[in-house]
């Protein structure tokens, strides 16, 4: 699947600490209902197959809806389920050599911190850079902070489009106007609510609000 500027508008991450008794795929569901544009499975927790079985269901809710499909950090499950892509941290493989093992036509993301971490990851076959954390976040606690200056820098620095991601809420996501990014990822502001369309429906309104013109 071709990755545009408006499959980055509203990047969801998965985490099933915010279950409640419901589904991961149906959480998922609910995302997509409010208008989530990418899904990405990131799942620390789980084992291989648990993982593997997860993505597969995931995957297929997101076929049916017609939006990409990225699996976090592992590569081998990402090439063996045919995901649309995998998005990799900067302690994971080297970019160039995950773009080895899926080949051109699969999305890869890289985390970035920094201008120089983005043009190196550009360089070794990124399609998009995730930036952050842009603000404090729990739910990666080894996440160093960019500053709207940094996240600046990094837009500025590379053609291939960048997200935001860390701590980011309908509260704060209009801090983030003007940093060139294209939309913004998160993973609480989305799985952790109760009306989880509801919120996925606000966030995207307010990526469209203020992201959509610098495009």
């Amino acid at each position: 699947m071709r990755l545009s500027a408006e499959s980055l508008r509203l990047y969801a991450v998965t985490d099933r600490t915010w279950l409640n008794g419901r589904t991961l795929a149906d959480c998922v569901k609910d995302s997509i209902a409010g208008g989530a544009t990418m899904i990405q499975i990131r799942e620390k927790s789980l084992g291989y197959e648990s993982f593997k079985s997860q993505a597969l269901e995931i995957q297929a809710v997101c076929r049916e809806s017609h939006i990409p499909f990225i699996v976090n950090d592992d590569v081998k499950l990402a090439r063996e389920i045919s995901a649309d892509g995998v998005h990799v941290g900067q302690d994971d493989m080297r970019a160039s050599d995950v773009r080895k093992i899926i080949g051109p036509g699969k999305i890869l993301g890289v985390s970035v911190r920094n201008a120089d971490e983005a043009r190196l990851a550009q360089s070794h076959g990124a399609d998009y850079l995730g930036a952050g954390a842009v603000f404090h976040t729990g739910t990666k606690l080894d996440a160093a902070d960019v500053s709207h200056e940094a996240l600046c820098e990094i837009c500025e620095a590379v053609k291939i489009p960048v997200v935001a991601i860390g701590g980011i809420s309908a509260k704060n996501i209009h801090l983030l106007a003007g940093s060139g990014i294209e939309g913004v990822a998160v993973i609480s502001a989305i799985f952790a609510q109760y009306d989880i369309r509801g919120a996925a429906r606000e966030l995207l309104r307010l990526s469209e609000k203020y992201f959509a013109h610098e495009s």
